[in-house]
């Protein structure tokens, strides 16, 4: 019986082998966390502006996108009567009967939703763009 032995030399070329996948990947990552983000703050906007009823702008100007934790938020900045707002702070029902405009919680499921689509649309960018194939 006669041994039987192969070799195999492979080198590495091209985009994986200098970075330049990795960092177009990480780059499309960031730039989706953000698109989305961005994407909830115009939901959230919208929706303040169709349930408040006495439109001042000070609380809408405050709600904006956020780094956050490896990635993006939307939030209100901290303003003082935010929760009241949501109906997440203690001055809520039972203490009163305002229950809150639960903006925030109503409009993460619209997010969720809409997420797949924008990641395509920028996938779609990136690929014309020759940044990820």
């Amino acid at each position: 019986m006669t041994g039987f032995q192969v070799r195999v030399n492979a080198t590495r070329s091209g985009p994986f082998r200098d970075g330049r996948f990795q960092r177009a990947a990480s780059q499309y990552s960031d730039a989706l966390n953000y698109a989305v983000a961005e994407h909830g703050e115009k939901l959230v906007d919208r929706r303040l502006n169709q349930v408040l009823r006495t439109q001042t702008p000070y609380y809408r100007l405050r709600v904006t996108v956020r780094r956050a934790r490896g990635g993006y938020e939307v939030w209100d900045q901290g303003v003082v009567y935010g929760p009241w707002l949501e109906g997440t702070g203690s001055r809520n029902a039972p203490v009163t009967r305002f229950r809150g405009y639960q903006t925030f919680r109503r409009t993460k499921p619209l997010v969720d939703r809409d997420a797949n689509r924008i990641a395509m649309q920028l996938l779609q960018r990136y690929q014309a763009r020759g940044l990820l194939r």
